[in-house]
């Protein structure tokens, strides 16, 4: 929109809510359009997310493939990322299994 259909806009809300309104009328659509955006990075992100996760396990088959030798770099770097998720997730699992350890004695 345009410098001028905003003017129109406003001045349209003045005539049909009042002085009185306007700003909260204003206030509301403001909070509408933010939800709006929020909801639409957070499908983006997620979107994001699950494009990647397929990359990768498109990449862990293609290594399968080849047996784990002769493997190209994009797929080296997918491999190294896997080992590494993997690797935090045991490590936060081993660290909670620990503490649920200590609390039992």
């Amino acid at each position: 929109m345009g410098a001028w259909e905003l003017v129109i806009v406003f001045i349209v809300g003045l005539i049909v809510l009042g002085p009185e309104r306007l700003p909260v009328a204003i206030r509301t659509v403001s909070r509408w359009i933010k939800t709006a955006k929020q909801f639409g990075q957070s499908v983006q992100s997620e979107i994001n997310e699950e494009l990647r996760i397929h990359e990768l396990h498109n990449n862990l088959k293609q290594a399968e493939e080849k047996g784990m030798k002769n493997l190209s770099p994009e797929i080296k770097n997918s491999l190294d990322e896997l080992n590494n998720a993997a690797q935090s997730v045991t490590r936060s699992y081993k660290e909670t299994d620990t503490k649920e350890s200590k609390n039992d004695k």
